[in-house]
């Protein structure tokens, strides 16, 4: 979405819409690369920082007018929040606070 923001034509020569949205990637790129924290083999905070990419386009969006985009975006984004969460709790609820050297769920760790 800041590509196709940043590349309309409706600004003429004297405005280069280009350069706002690169700025605005640059600046939320840190304050995303801030949320995300590294513990042992473990990374958290991806999701927290694709959200605060997303609400910098939706206000870049709502700022250059177009409300039905940012509407539309907004939703698909929640329903991916919220379908996607069963699923990742289905599929990777086994490997919640492991180190990699720990032993499987159900052995003991002496016999390794």
């Amino acid at each position: 979405m800041f590509t196709a923001l940043g590349l309309l034509p409706e600004f003429g020569t004297r405005v280069d819409p280009t350069r706002i949205a690169a700025q605005i990637v640059t600046g939320v790129g840190f304050l995303g690369a801030g949320s995300i924290l590294r513990q042992g083999g473990n990374v958290h905070g991806l999701t927290t920082a694709a959200s605060i990419w997303v609400a910098a386009s939706l206000g870049m969006a709502v700022g250059y007018g177009y409300y039905a985009i940012a509407v539309f975006t907004t939703f698909v984004v929640i329903v991916m929040l919220v379908a996607l969460r069963p699923l990742e709790r289905r599929f990777f609820q086994r490997n919640k606070n492991r180190r990699y050297n720990d032993a499987p769920p159900g052995t003991d760790p002496s016999d390794l």
